[in-house]
């Protein structure tokens, strides 16, 4: 066990960091920050949600506090779990584990230490509910997703989408102690969401899990039959945000507007994909549009929750009772 907490890919990159800012760079980088925005942004929407625009502040950022260590608890393990295959693939060769800069028994101590601060935050600010929530969003990267799944099915990323949906469950509970219809609308919404957006990357970088034999979905059954399950997938997610509008009644017009027109925009990249399978620009520009999607859709939820954007949905509703009496 030892040996294999040490093992770490010899190259050019293997070396020891020359200053503190380099080595706080690396720890920094093998949380993969980029992936945590786009699920703080998922946390932030579903308390102001939850919360009726009424957002404590202190509340919001310890709950996003608590969600970046929880999340980067779980980026850290995955990058010691997929060391192996990540020194191979071209993009992932340079992370702070295979390159060298960072021990992989080192990448173990900070996620425990990273998962302890969540555990910590989110109890003392929030409640314990929002804290074992975050918990449960790591063991089930970790576990299902990373060690269960990844490898061994072409369907990883439909049962994995699970882990990267719990985010809106803790902004949910660290509001209200619970979990409503609404909140698991909103997981829903992502784990319906995470299959386009991830089968779309895949397409466009099929060769590489290929060359390291992970069966994501374009590998096994090739593109167009992906294409074909995200056309079905992109479907379904549109129509889950309607959900929130109706029957749920939680958000009002300012989000329906927003969900239809950035919903169709996403059928219409999705569309294009499903009519040229093959090509990777296509491919591209979805994944790159369902990242976009989400951030704006949960932007809309957000400006929706404000009493401004209630007051104006009330006047619509007057406005068409008024030009379509019963």
């Amino acid at each position: 066990m030892q040996d294999l907490l040490n093992t770490t890919t010899r190259n050019p990159a293997d070396r020891h960091h020359e200053t503190l800012g380099q080595l706080c760079k690396s720890y920094y980088q093998l949380t993969k920050p980029r992936i945590i925005v786009l699920l703080l942004i998922e946390t932030a929407a579903a308390v102001f949600l939850a919360s009726g625009g009424d957002v404590d502040p202190i509340l919001l950022l310890a709950t996003l506090a608590g969600g970046w260590f929880a999340a980067a608890s779980a980026n850290v393990i995955n990058c010691f779990y997929d060391r192996d295959i990540d020194q191979i693939m071209e993009r992932t060769r340079w992370r702070p584990i295979p390159s060298g800069r960072i021990r992989p028994r080192d990448a173990l101590i900070f996620a425990a230490v990273l998962a302890i601060a969540s555990f910590a935050v989110l109890t003392y600010f929030a409640n314990l509910t929002a804290a074992l929530l975050a918990q449960s969003g790591i063991v089930a990267y970790v576990l299902i997703y990373t060690h269960w799944l990844k490898r061994h099915t072409p369907q990883n990323i439909v049962i994995g989408g699970a882990a990267g949906a719990i985010p809106p469950l803790v902004g949910w509970a660290a509001v209200t102690g619970e979990l409503s219809w609404a909140a698991w609308l909103l997981f829903g919404i992502i784990f319906l969401w995470t299959p386009p957006h991830f089968w779309a990357l895949a397409i466009y970088i099929r060769d590489e899990y290929a060359e390291v034999n992970v069966p994501m979905l374009p590998t096994i059954v090739g593109n167009a039959e992906t294409a074909k399950q995200i056309w079905v997938y992109t479907w379904l997610t549109v129509a889950a945000t309607l959900g929130l509008v109706y029957p749920l009644g939680v958000c009002g017009a300012i989000y329906a507007l927003a969900a239809i027109v950035l919903g169709a925009v996403f059928l219409v990249k999705a569309r294009s994909l499903l009519q040229t399978p093959d090509d990777i620009n296509v491919a591209k520009d979805t994944f790159k549009w369902s990242i976009f999607y989400l951030m704006l859709l949960c932007l809309a939820m957000a400006i929706d929750s404000l009493p401004f954007s209630q007051h104006l949905t009330i006047e619509a509703i007057q406005l068409a009772t008024q030009l379509w009496p019963q």
